[in-house]
């Protein structure tokens, strides 16, 4: 199974691919969109929804993990990431794949046990359990890749709870 972890952003774009086999799990392909500053929201919005097309044909992921919605203290930078979350979602809707989306604590829960991790801390995870060399840059990336492996691990527990419920349910 092919999992497409994304970091939703309006200059960065961090995308990773992860697949899921029997007891393992690796790395595919992992990199960010940069867009940059001097383009009207429009543009980076048009920009964003080609690039994760563009990645969805190329890698055909089975399931894509987003992080839901931060709200920080700048309102104006939500707003914007949220158009970004929902050219995202379109081009994975357009593509049929199912999405899945994970609140920052979850993600960091699910990869380090503590859901007040800090980016350190996810970001070593990740490259321990990918087996990389190197924490994947900008931090964007690492955060997509935890994003693909939180789904993983969210999955591999509903799929052990629904078990559970089957045989203890007659």
């Amino acid at each position: 199974m092919k999992i497409l972890g994304i970091d939703p952003g309006t200059n960065i774009i961090g995308y990773g691919i992860v697949e899921k086999n029997k007891n393992s799990i690796s790395p595919v392909s992992f990199s960010s969109i940069i867009i940059g500053q001097n383009f009207t929201l429009s543009k980076k919005l048009e920009i964003i929804f080609d690039g994760i097309s563009s990645i969805i044909s190329k890698f055909v992921p089975d399931e894509i993990a987003i992080e839901e919605l931060f709200f920080s203290k700048n309102i104006k930078t939500a707003i914007s990431v949220s158009h970004a979350r929902g050219v995202i979602m379109l081009a994975a809707e357009k593509s049929n794949i199912p999405i899945f989306e994970y609140k920052p604590n979850e993600i960091k829960q699910a990869i380090t046990g503590y859901g007040k991790a800090e980016k350190i801390q996810i970001q070593n995870m990740v490259r321990n359990i990918l087996h990389l060399e190197e924490i994947p840059k900008p931090d964007d990336t690492a955060d997509a890749l935890a994003i693909a492996l939180c789904h993983i691990n969210k999955q591999k527990w509903n799929n052990l709870l629904k078990n559970y419920e089957k045989k203890h349910s007659n």
